[in-house]
């Protein structure tokens, strides 16, 4: 008899653990399938044309005078939005110029420049680089492109790939210049890529070039910005 109620209480004591197990699974299956609900809930409210910050980058060429280096720098997007296709009213894209690093790996990579720099370089870079005296990104911690149009750009030979010729005004370093440039656009299912380069002149927004040592070490005035762009669809 002792031995029969014993085994009853095995029996219950068993069959309460199964019962804790099959509410916690089912509870993590809820909790799972909520995230994946709300997870496909923010991608659903991703507005068409609005630029993904999160994968969006900027890189500069920046480069050498006498005996100075080469530079490559890499920044973020703020924010913005771009509308190909638009006669007018194409978009907005904000720099966020408090990012920009100089010869981080990635940004070299990028640009094709070999070797690495050590990270106290880097941080005498930047900190010319961002300073009073060049960007300034204490006074001009943004700079934007309005975009104008958004026009597609016919291929008089076939690639395979779609262009646009983007128009607009460039402010940087609180000086405004007319802007105009080719991007490459390739098509994903969510999202357009594009892949675009300019040239500007630091002089002609108000910048003069670093250098140091009566000049013998510096930097070009002319600067190559390439923007690897992702656009919602």
């Amino acid at each position: 008899m002792t031995h029969l109620i014993s085994n009853n209480k095995r029996i219950y004591f068993l069959a309460g653990c199964f019962s804790l197990f099959s509410i916690s699974l089912f509870s993590s299956g809820i909790e799972s399938a909520s995230g994946q609900d709300q997870k496909s809930l923010q991608q659903s409210q991703v507005t068409a044309g609005e630029i993904d910050t999160t994968t969006s980058k900027v890189y500069t060429y920046v480069g050498k005078t006498g005996f100075g280096h080469e530079h490559a720098v890499i920044g973020e997007i703020k924010s913005g939005s771009l509308n190909l296709g638009a006669r007018n009213n194409a978009g907005k894209i904000v720099f966020d110029m408090t990012t920009w690093k100089a010869d981080t790996a990635p940004a070299r990579q990028y640009i094709g420049l070999k070797g690495s720099t050590a990270a106290s370089t880097q941080n005498e870079v930047n900190a010319n680089m961002l300073g009073s005296s060049v960007l300034n990104v204490q006074k001009y911690p943004t700079a934007t492109f309005e975009v104008v149009s958004a026009l597609p750009v016919k291929q008089n030979v076939p690639t395979g790939k779609a262009f646009y010729q983007l128009d607009g005004k460039f402010t940087l370093h609180g000086v405004t210049r007319n802007l105009k440039l080719i991007a490459e656009v390739t098509e994903a299912t969510q999202r357009n890529h594009l892949r675009a380069s300019f040239t500007i002149k630091q002089t002609d927004f108000g910048i003069t070039p670093y250098s140091k040592a009566f000049g013998a070490v510096g930097v070009t005035d002319e600067l190559k910005i390439y923007g690897e762009i992702d656009v919602a669809k």
